[in-house]
């Protein structure tokens, strides 16, 4: 007969009052008995501290639990929840010693845990039983609604709800529930979470703004988005990113929503991910996983899929460390996918290990693309790079100007391994188009770093085509953010031109606007071939010069 939580300090004749809860039976047609009830009651008068019991459908008490005077902490009970539409067939009744009606502990540990009902005895100062509450699990068939309902107080004496045919009734209309229930993505559903600084007068529109894109990352990334959660504060919370009460906020509605994942726009120290782990059993992962998740299901060439292994091993060594299981839910599934997947949970050293021996093929895959590039440099062939951000319609450009057909998404991150395509020119002129993976703003450093070789062939370009989406709310910052990271990679010295793509989407005064001050740009839209004329003609004068000098240079001989 084992008795769980704060059990230290215990005098025997509590204990034993305690361990005489695990003979006490209640039927399945009532919430709790007087028998019961007098024996809670007895043992948090002896104990001085709240005191629980798990109670089974079978009647049997399953566990005793002693919490301290304001707080009862549930034991692990396995998995999470149980399988949809259906409870945990166990229900808690404990005793609040102050008086105190259900709380918000309460509310979350009945949602969470998927409990059949959770009931609070309302002690009196001398310790006997005043009023009664309890909640338990209904439908949320409308945005608004808690996810529970909640009654009392009552007098012990009008505790009189049948209890079996109260959970049965609850069990037959979730189940009706989740048969009218859409299709879930494939990875589940997901809470989205952004924390701006108060201080800050556009905290507003930059928080939508990242939420929206944070949506598009999940989206792309095969999950659901069921809420998002926006809190400002004057700093992050050292431990919980949002602060303890307006996390069990959060879990509270992300249960209601049967949400499985939180996503952070942040990136999570690795503290910080596995206290919100362990608080709510849910998995969490921040912004750079997500990203990271997102390459490593959409990484096709070999040196795609060797950049991403780098990226996840140098991001996962820092939670290695990790004495929880907290690792194992930053793995498997969305934010844990990928060609290192299986590697991600082996110890420090042979991660270190797998990391030098990716950064060694790298460095020699990197050797063979520079001699690929030197060839092409001897057939004096002109090279048009597609740079921008993420989902501004690339792809899309390069099948219009070249006529082809690479696979192009109205998602991010579409397009992660260098494609090329020629175009021709009147007077026998070539050149080749490339398209480059898309930028972001707070771009993983890691995966940055791995991802830098693949611009070496940006390096090589003889003019840039920045891509934007001109209908694009948040488009300036779009901009900002490529041309920081042209910087970064030191291709801000290359000729450029900007096509204002998706022009489709916008009126005729929004297109003036737009195309107003800025030099070398050009309003197209991608999906209408006839709207790219203006661009070729603009790339065909921005490259006169660069094909006239190649006609004074003698063709390679081959031979």
């Amino acid at each position: 007969m084992q008795l769980e939580g704060n059990t230290t300090g215990l005098s025997p004749q509590a204990v034993k009052t305690l361990q005489r809860l695990y003979r006490r039976k209640v039927a399945l047609n009532q919430i709790t008995t007087p028998e019961l009830n007098r024996t809670l009651t007895e043992a948090s008068r002896l104990s001085g501290r709240q005191v629980g019991v798990l109670v089974h459908r079978s009647g049997v008490v399953d566990r005793v639990i002693v919490g301290d005077s304001s707080q009862l902490m549930l034991p692990d009970i396995g998995r999470l929840r149980a399988a949809e539409g259906r409870f945990r067939a166990l229900r808690l009744i404990h005793t609040h010693l102050h008086g105190e009606e259900l709380t918000k502990d309460d509310f979350l540990d009945l949602v969470r845990l998927r409990l059949d009902l959770v009931c609070a005895l309302q002690l009196s100062p001398e310790g006997e039983v005043r009023r009664i509450h309890y909640a338990y699990n209904t439908p949320a068939y409308e945005d608004g609604d808690p996810g529970y309902r909640a009654v009392g107080p009552l007098l012990p004496g009008k505790l009189d709800v049948d209890f079996g045919q109260l959970i049965l009734a609850l069990e037959d209309e979730f189940a009706k529930q989740s048969k009218t229930r859409k299709v879930q993505a494939k990875d589940g559903r997901a809470v989205l979470i952004h924390v701006g600084k108060r201080s800050d007068r556009s905290a507003p529109l930059l928080a939508e703004a990242r939420l929206h894109e944070l949506s598009e990352l999940a989206r792309t990334a095969g999950v659901e988005v069921s809420d998002t959660f926006v809190q400002m504060r004057d700093r992050i919370d050292a431990r919980f990113v949002v602060g303890k009460g307006k996390l069990n906020a959060i879990l509270l509605r992300a249960f209601e929503l049967d949400a499985t994942t939180l996503i952070f726009d942040h990136n999570l120290s690795p503290s910080q991910a596995s206290a919100i782990s362990r608080q709510s059993d849910l998995k969490v992962i921040d912004r750079t996983q997500l990203i990271l998740d997102i390459f490593a299901q959409r990484a096709e060439s070999v040196d795609g899929k060797l950049q991403v292994e780098l990226a996840q091993l140098k991001y996962a060594l820092p939670r290695l460390g990790m004495k929880d299981d907290a690792l194992s839910r930053l793995t498997g599934g969305i934010g844990g996918r990928g060609p290192g997947e299986t590697k991600l949970e082996v110890g420090r050293r042979r991660a270190n290990e797998r990391v030098s021996s990716l950064e060694a093929r790298l460095k020699k895959q990197s050797k063979q693309r520079r001699q690929r590039r030197q060839r092409r440099k001897r057939q004096n062939v002109p090279i048009v790079s597609i740079v921008g951000y993420t989902n501004a319609g690339k792809s899309t450009l390069l099948n219009a100007l070249t006529e082809s057909d690479v696979v192009a998404e109205d998602k991010l991150f579409a397009t992660l391994d260098t494609r090329s395509r020629r175009i021709r020119f009147p007077e026998d002129r070539e050149v080749v188009v490339t398209d480059t993976v898309g930028f972001i703003r707070d771009l993983p450093k890691d995966l940055f770093a791995a991802f830098r070789a693949t611009f070496e062939e940006t390096a090589d370009a003889d003019l840039l085509l920045h891509v934007v989406d001109a209908s694009d709310p948040d488009r300036e910052q779009h901009v900002a953010t490529t041309e920081t990271l042209l910087g970064k990679l030191e291709l801000e010295s290359i000729p450029r031109i900007t096509v204002l793509n998706k022009s489709d989407r916008l009126d005729a005064d929004s297109q003036t606007r737009i195309v107003n001050g800025r030099a070398d740009s050009v309003l197209i839209s991608a999906l209408d071939r006839r709207s790219t004329k203006k661009l070729l003609a603009l790339i065909a004068h921005k490259l006169s010069d660069r094909w006239r000098r190649a006609a004074l240079v003698p063709e390679y001989d081959h031979d």
